[in-house]
């Protein structure tokens, strides 16, 4: 067979892709449809920076998770094809096996591995991880912040100190610390998972019992079966082969291995940690700045006049009234996140070596840019329109948010 033509790779990698294209214009004509009945959401689609932010957004999150079903990928991120290495885009295989597609659409890296699956594979390693990584970042920072912001004093000069020394340290490094050997093997990062994970919990429970503590009669039943689920997820998340901690000198039990039904990979696990960890401090002082600015208002002032508790008027007078910042904030630190998950499968630390995710594949390409582009320029301009996407995002959610 004769290699592809630039057109014909371009007509195959837009058919290959083609339940992606479906999901966009399925979701797109659904979201301009009911556009006035979904608040902020729907407002996004009268701004054309917004659209397209969210366009380049969820291009990368349809395209990831069908990549994980394995329904939009030509070959195995992993498998090796002899006489396929470093071979340009549109390259056929010599001899296909029936059914294997026939070419590398986007070329063949320095190990045989076909670019265009790993990209593709690369997207769903990103989806995993950043919006879950700030998430939790999220949990955290509100948890602690919306109570430094509004009790102010000795508490709210405490959580500053802790945010502020974090801060301090120079994140490079804060990661490369956190992911080394050393580190992973003294355990470390299998406690910070046990402290930042609870932060969920706490906060669930501090928002269902300030809305509800005065209706005893659903507020307990609900607390029960809400937090019950919240601390099974829970100990599945720290809990690893039956293991909440598992070094060359000790061991500290967790679920029984009969009832942990899944484990997290500890590479992943360490890469989400140290992720967490660098970003909640940020979010920390962006929610005690609106705490104590907001807090001012003369809706809180009833709220306090009425007798409401301390922790309902954080929870439902203040925070929703910070949403917009928070949101707008949200999809900024889902680009940060990405921007640093790149950067550490760049240095190759936290994720195995194998992985398909955009900065190891980056790394595995640069080595060859001087003769061969192929390999890292993809999931290089993957990278940068999914965080082009999210500040794009960002700004039209920021823009929309001011007009309420």
């Amino acid at each position: 067979m004769d290699p592809l033509s630039t057109v014909e790779i371009i007509i195959r990698i837009l058919v290959q892709l083609s339940p992606v294209w479906t999901s966009l214009i399925f979701l797109y004509a659904l979201s301009i449809a009911f556009k006035r009945r979904l608040g902020l959401y729907g407002k996004l689609f009268d701004s054309p920076i917004g659209m397209i932010g969210f366009a380049l957004v969820m291009f990368w999150v349809f395209a990831g998770i069908y990549g994980a079903m394995d329904m939009i990928v030509t070959h195995d991120e992993l498998s090796q094809v002899s006489g396929m290495k470093n071979k340009i885009p549109g390259t056929p295989l010599r001899s296909p096996e029936e059914g294997e597609y026939q070419w590398y659409l986007l070329g063949g890296d320095n190990l045989a591995r076909d670019v265009f699956s790993r990209l593709i594979k690369g997207a769903w390693e990103v989806i995993k991880i950043a919006p879950m990584a700030a998430v939790f970042a999220f949990m955290v920072g509100i948890t602690l912040g919306l109570p430094a912001g509004y009790y102010g004093g000795k508490l709210d000069t405490f959580l500053s100190f802790l945010a502020n020394l974090i801060l301090a340290f120079p994140v490079i490094l804060l990661f490369y610390l956190l992911v080394t050997p050393e580190i992973v093997q003294s355990g470390v990062p299998n406690y910070m998972a046990m402290v930042l994970f609870v932060f969920p919990i706490i906060f669930l429970a501090v928002l269902l019992n300030s809305r509800f503590h005065t209706r005893p009669s659903l507020r307990t039943p609900l607390l029960i079966g809400v937090l019950g689920l919240a601390i099974w997820l829970y100990l599945q998340l720290v809990s690893n082969g039956g293991y909440l901690i598992r070094t060359a000198d000790y061991s500290i039990y967790g679920l029984p291995r009969v009832l942990d039904f899944f484990d997290i990979d500890p590479g992943l696990l360490v890469v989400f940690v140290s992720v967490v960890f660098v970003n909640s401090p940020t979010v920390f002082r962006i929610v005690r700045g609106l705490t104590m600015d907001i807090k001012t208002r003369d809706y809180v002032a009833a709220a306090q006049t009425r007798g409401e508790g301390p922790w309902y008027i954080m929870l439902w007078e203040i925070l929703p009234n910070a949403r917009g910042p928070l949101i707008v904030d949200f999809c900024l630190r889902i680009g940060y996140t990405t921007i640093l998950l790149g950067t550490l499968g760049f240095f190759g630390l936290g994720l195995a070596p194998e992985s398909p995710d955009w900065g190891s594949t980056i790394n595995d390409g640069r080595k060859l840019l001087s003769i061969y582009l192929h390999p890292a320029l993809p999931p290089a301009l993957a990278l940068l329109s999914l965080v082009l996407g999210l500040n794009l995002l960002a700004d039209g959610l920021r823009e929309e948010s001011l007009k309420d």
